[in-house]
Formats: structure tokens, sequence, C-alpha cells
């Protein structure tokens, strides 16, 4: 079922939970994350992000996402990830995306305001669900140029009144691809922009969060989390084995039936961390598998 960030985020919120957003490399994972979304009957975000929309354009990407998700029951949402350029952002919408991020955090202020402003005035016209940020969420990369900067409440509030987004990225201690659970998250200051903030916040980074501190700001004030190397590293270190364990192998099919089962079994996890009850029967099901 094809939904947007202004379908889904308000409810998650509404009852105290989150949806997981997921980066997608390929549609054999997209689909592996629609079915185990829709075991555990929750709402999903399939994303792709700008490396892969490098490779595979949203052209082609858009449209196959979409398929995914109108095969399952569930609300999933297709979601253009961190996007810089207005041109993708056309192309996106007109290829079927239901959500765009517009990430002007690397950008003076006003130039993140009015460009996020003009986002969501053609994406809305369309019926598509736009995400913004504020502050700025660093990689863990040596050669990286996004800066840290942690997002400031009342600025975060401006934000969201002048520039009408259906959720907003914060930065409060997480950082993009890190491979361990080691995020000095600050739920204080999180729980201050929430406060200040009219719309649903977003957590980037999120595979580098221990699970108490995931399952807090669930319960609070987050309603969307970005979850992409946790996918990554099941996939990778999986198929490594796979490599190891079969040198003769070579076809696709049989090399990732393992690797894709690792990845479904992560992101089912991580779907059912964020659900509302952990007691959930379809919860309990899946992670007794």
């Amino acid at each position: 079922m094809e939904a947007s960030l202004a379908d889904i985020l308000p409810g998650a919120n509404a009852e105290h939970s989150a949806v997981a957003a997921f980066n997608i490399f390929g549609l054999d994972e997209a689909v592996c994350v629609a079915t185990a979304a829709e075991a555990l009957r929750r709402p999903v975000i399939l994303m792709t992000n700008k490396d892969v929309v490098r490779r595979i354009p949203v052209e082609v990407f858009g449209p196959a996402l979409r398929a995914v998700a109108q095969s399952v029951s569930v609300p999933v949402v297709v979601h253009l990830d961190h996007t810089y350029t207005f041109e993708t952002i056309y192309r996106a919408i007109r290829a079927g995306y239901t959500s765009v991020m517009f990430d002007g955090s690397q950008l003076p202020y006003e130039e993140n305001v009015a460009g996020t402003q003009h986002v969501v005035e053609i994406a809305h016209a369309c019926g598509v669900s736009v995400e913004g940020e504020i502050g700025s969420v660093a990689y863990n990369e040596a050669e990286t140029t996004i800066r840290h900067e942690l997002t400031d409440p009342e600025t975060a509030a401006r934000f969201c009144s002048y520039t009408g987004v259906d959720a907003v990225a914060v930065s409060v201690g997480t950082v993009h691809k890190l491979t361990d659970k080691s995020a000095a998250v600050d739920q204080e200051l999180l729980h201050r922009i929430a406060a200040a903030t009219p719309v649903p916040l977003v957590i980037h980074g999120s595979s580098g969060v221990p699970d108490d501190d995931l399952i807090a700001m669930a319960r609070g004030p987050v309603a969307k989390f970005n979850i992409g190397t946790a996918l990554r590293r099941a996939w990778g270190e999986t198929l490594r084995m796979e490599f190891a364990a079969h040198p003769e192998e070579f076809d696709h099919l049989t090399l990732t039936k393992a690797p894709l089962e690792a990845l479904r079994r992560t992101a089912r996890e991580m779907i059912a961390l964020l659900a509302a009850d952990a007691t959930d029967p379809f919860t309990q099901k899946e992670n007794n598998s």
C-alpha cells in the first residue's frame, strides 16, 4: 500500500511508536524489507540515497519500489533520502516517489529555508511529502566534508514554521555510518527540540544508536529512524561467509539467498524494536522465528 510521510508519521507519534526507514540498494532488498513489515503489520519506509541513485536512476527505481509498495497490505513510503539538487527531486517526483528529502543542512540558514520552502511548494502540489534537515549529522568517514552541528530548538521551530515540512531531521549526537552502537544521544536536547517543534522528528544515523536509546526515542518524540549501515553489514558479512563456504559457487541467486535472509531478519528486528507494543503477538512471532 503506497503512503507518504504525512500519512504515517503523525499516527506513529500519537501511538508513541516510530517507523523504520531503510536505505535500499536493490529490488530484492526492498522485497525483503516490505515483507518483513507486512509480517509485523507495521508501516515501513523504503529509501534510496544519493549513492544508489547515481547507479540506478530514480526513473527506474521509483516505479519498481512503488510496485513493491503495492504488493503488500501495510503502508510503504517510497522516499528519496539526502538530496541536494532540485533537479533530482523533480525527477523523483515525476518517477512516482511518494516522499523526498531536501537536505539544505550544509547551506546558510536562510538558503536552507528558501530551498526547502521551494521543494515543499512543488512536492505538496503533487501530493508528495517533504523531509527537511536543521542542524547537521556528520559521517563516520575521514574524507567527509559534512560538518557536525547540533540542532538548536528555537531554530528548528522557525525552520518548520517557515517551510511547512512534513518531517524534520535533527542532530542530537548521532553519526552516519557508525559500525558500532556508540552514539551518545543528547536526550535532553531532543526533548527540548520536540517541545518547540510542531512536526514529526527524524533521526539519521540510527544504526549507531544503542537499543535502549532507540526505544526511549521511539516511545517519545521521534517518528522516523533512518537505518542503512545495519542492513549493509548484515548483507556484506553474510555474503563473505557464503563465498568462504562455497568458493566454487557463482550463481547470484544461490550466493545472495543467505545475505537476503540476514537482511530481512535485521530489518524485522528494527521494525519490531520501534513498534508501539513489544508484546504484540505478531512481533513475538517474528522475534521467535
